[in-house]
């Protein structure tokens, strides 16, 4: 089956520091694939990258078909590739409806944006309960959700989520992973990058563990779940 996202080789720098040095790994339509790794590792340079902001030193993107290298972020998302990134990056003056709507703004089908609109209530139920609030008065748990919404509100073909679980409340972590889950279980594709190790291994198809802007460990979620190394470096097990 040929891959829906496809990186070969690819190298990004910050100035002369190479923080991605020639990885290369796939993503099929349907897969939950997690990249994990320690703070530094390259990850979120990784899916900034992909997704057009920042310019790759070298190597090759294709997404569904189509070359990425050059293309800029907004027609990237408008292709199918949706970025919810790390920290959130909510709009905090306007109203969770506003936010959300904002993740459509390419889109010119009125009626598909309301239902995917009524779709991101009935995921987060707490987003539709307050859409008239202002989205700086939600709870950081809230927040993701939201980013989660805006990010689904383009119709992506590919989902990429940059951290979905941090700073968040043992009890908020679970229901990001719930729905993380259901939306696997909807036939999502998702490229997930996720501090906790377990949860992310636990659901993924495929995992790449990475250091150092470097891959040094690819394999299933369940099998990089039981690798030894694995457990020790990332799974605080000895």
């Amino acid at each position: 089956m040929t891959a829906l996202l496809e990186v070969e080789d690819l190298r990004v720098a910050y100035g002369k520091i190479e923080a991605v040095k020639g990885i290369s790994f796939s993503v099929r339509a349907g897969q939950v694939v997690t990249l994990i790794g320690t703070n530094g590792a390259g990850k979120t340079t990784t899916l900034r990258t992909l997704s057009g902001l920042l310019k790759p030193l070298g190597g090759r993107i294709t997404f569904d078909g189509q070359p990425l290298n050059g293309t800029p972020a907004h027609r990237i998302v408008a292709m199918g590739l949706a970025h919810s990134p790390e920290g959130r990056r909510i709009f905090p003056r306007l109203t969770i409806a506003e936010n959300l709507q904002l993740g459509a703004f390419l889109r010119k089908d009125t009626d598909g944006v309301d239902k995917d609109l009524q779709r991101a209530y009935e995921l987060f139920p707490i987003l539709g309960e307050r859409r008239k609030q202002a989205a700086g008065t939600l709870s950081g748990g809230e927040q993701q959700m939201l980013a989660m919404g805006r990010a689904l509100m383009s119709r992506p073909k590919l989902l990429m989520l940059d951290e979905p679980s941090m700073g968040l409340s043992p009890i908020m972590m679970q229901k990001i992973m719930e729905t993380i889950t259901e939306l696997k279980s909807q036939g999502t594709t998702i490229l997930l990058v996720e501090q906790n190790a377990q949860a992310a291994l636990s659901l993924a198809d495929q995992g790449h563990v990475m250091e150092i802007g470097k891959i040094v460990l690819s394999g299933t979620g369940e099998d990089l779940l039981h690798d030894e190394s694995v457990r020790k470096a990332y799974l605080g097990e000895d």
